[in-house]
């Protein structure tokens, strides 16, 4: 019924704007003596251009109804997402700024040059009025004493929600392990998600015939199982699954998009995939290659080479922290300790790559 009364509405605004459209065309059709129907051109005129318009804003009512419904909604969210002091000084911004664009548009309305005064007297009221709002809210901490209002629990609401975005566990992080350990240090804040989803993966792959995937699909289980009770930290089960995505990566992905989280992992292509769509990740090796300690080209050390390289004559040791050092010549010193000089260092996202040569000094036994 609402519907019908609109369409109404705006068919006889058409009818008034064809009106106007008319007046104007008979004006100039008879200031140029132009005659097409020297007794009826008057009244058909009117006639069609009222039927015209009418017919134009009957036909596109549907759409100008659903347009302005779509953007009334949009600024009512916009409004909603503001807080309320934000709101009351932009209002009080708008104000003054209309306020003082009446005091300089005023004598500007007084010059009797209605092609200039009109459009500057707009431009000034859209420039103000701009002003005023914009100057209003980002100057907020300075006027809240004008504005002396408590804080919602809508507010605090949202400053939690800034305070502690929700991170989202994948399964290579669970099964690797060390997720505990860092969120028992506190470096993490913030609910864990545990997507529905991963967990069953996970207990796919503990029911697994392979042995060696059944233990880690166990060990994610009790990495699980201990983070929930041994920890202080939030866990939280999302159980909401996308049956029309197959990819686990990607319904992390969409998942994190829907919560504003963020996806803690180890796993390089999902890192990369995720980055590439703008989803925030943190990734555990790049945690763990930036507590490494850093080594220069030119320190020396100490280390026992293993095993070949892949090059001719190259030689692989490791460090405590398990960084892989390439020895440039070390194939012959292979199960011995030796002096090498750091020549260049490598940092990837999957790691830290250290290149080395032995030290021209004798062997170290």
């Amino acid at each position: 019924m609402l519907v019908r009364v609109v369409r109404g509405v705006l068919t006889a605004c058409g009818a008034v704007i064809g009106t106007g459209v008319a007046w104007w065309m008979t004006n100039l059709l008879n200031s140029q003596r132009i005659t097409f129907m020297p007794i009826y051109q008057d009244i058909v005129v009117y006639l069609l251009c009222c039927f015209v318009f009418a017919i134009i804003l009957f036909v596109s009512s549907n759409k100008l109804i659903s347009l302005t419904v779509r953007f009334t909604k949009a600024i009512e969210k916009k409004l909603q997402e503001m807080p309320l002091t934000d709101v009351i000084l932009g209002a009080a911004g708008l104000i003054v700024g209309l306020f003082i664009a009446y005091l300089i548009s005023f004598p500007i309305n007084q010059i009797a040059l209605p092609g200039v005064s009109i459009p500057l007297t707009v431009v000034i009221y859209i420039l103000l009025g701009y002003l005023g709002i914009s100057v209003a809210i980002k100057r907020r901490d300075e006027l809240n004493w004008l504005v002396p209002l408590k804080k919602t629990s809508k507010d605090k609401a949202m400053l939690d929600g800034y305070r502690s975005q929700p991170k989202i566990l994948d399964t290579s992080v669970i099964i690797d392990g060390r997720i505990f350990d860092i969120c028992k240090t506190g470096f993490i804040e913030g609910p864990l998600v545990i997507p529905s989803f991963v967990l069953e993966e996970l207990r796919h792959i503990a029911d697994s015939s392979d042995v060696l995937k059944r233990n880690r699909g166990r060990r994610g289980l009790d990495i699980l199982n201990r983070i929930q009770k041994e920890l202080d930290i939030p866990v939280e089960i999302y159980e909401k699954d996308f049956d029309d995505v197959a990819e686990v990566d990607t319904k992390l992905l969409k998942l994190a998009r829907i919560l504003n989280g963020k996806i803690i992992t180890n796993d390089y292509n999902l890192n990369k995939v995720a980055e590439f769509q703008g989803v925030a990740v943190l990734n555990i090796n790049e945690l763990a290659n930036a507590m490494k300690p850093i080594v220069l080209p030119g320190e020396e050390m100490v280390v026992q080479v293993v095993k070949d390289g892949k090059e001719v004559g190259q030689g692989v040791a490791y460090l405590d922290d398990g960084t892989m050092i390439v020895v440039d010549g070390g194939k012959k010193h292979v199960g011995e300790t030796i002096g090498v000089l750091v020549t260049s260092v490598l940092q990837t996202a999957a790691g830290r790559m250290i290149f080395a040569k032995p030290k021209p000094v004798d062997k170290v036994s």
